[in-house]
């Protein structure tokens, strides 16, 4: 007999309509002109375009769609955390942007002190670095014959929500599209 223990969840959703995403995408090109503090950590950082992880931390009291947004967000989230099994409900601990320009990527992590994480896609211009998961186990294969899914890569499209447990280890990919990518990320604590 073969079990499966500890699976690793994925949370997919398509969320979007293009009004919100509409107005979503204009406070993000508004903060990333607006936010000096952003453009300088985001510089200092070498962030190929600009974020607002390290400057804001208030997006939604600042601007309705995000405010919007959050609400959205939660409800997925306690739905993710049911399909996990959780008792406990996520609460939104931070929320904040990227606009990620051409060729720009962001190299593989992890989001500590939360319990849920997750991207939502805003605008996504055709060759788009895609998001790609590691499979938790391997730092500690060893000498275990390669698998054909030690990676998951999902190309992001306008609208789509994913969400995962704060410990899975993550990258944006370099894209070759020609813009700017869209996000917001957030953690749940």
């Amino acid at each position: 007999m073969t079990r499966s223990l500890f699976p690793t969840q994925l949370y997919e959703s398509d969320i979007g309509d293009e009004r919100p995403i509409e107005e979503l995408a204009h406070s993000i090109r508004m903060l990333s002109e607006d936010d000096v503090a952003g453009r300088r950590w985001s510089a200092e950082h070498r962030y190929a375009g600009y974020t607002s992880y390290a400057s804001l931390n208030d997006l939604p009291r600042r601007d309705p769609a995000f405010a919007d947004l959050a609400k959205l967000l939660t409800r997925h989230a306690a739905t993710f955390a049911r399909e996990l099994g959780w008792e406990r409900k996520p609460k939104l601990d931070s929320l904040w942007v990227n606009l990620l320009k051409s060729g720009g990527q962001h190299s593989g992590h992890i989001h500590p002190h939360s319990i849920i994480s997750g991207t939502f896609y805003v605008e996504v211009p055709k060759g788009s670095g895609a998001i790609r998961f590691e499979d938790p186990r391997l730092p500690l294969m060893m000498a275990a014959p390669p698998r054909p899914e030690t990676f998951v890569t999902i190309e992001p499209r306008p609208g789509l929500v994913l969400m995962w447990e704060s410990w899975l280890r993550h990258e944006v990919l370099a894209g070759s599209g020609k813009g700017e990518r869209l996000s917001i990320s957030f953690n749940f604590a």
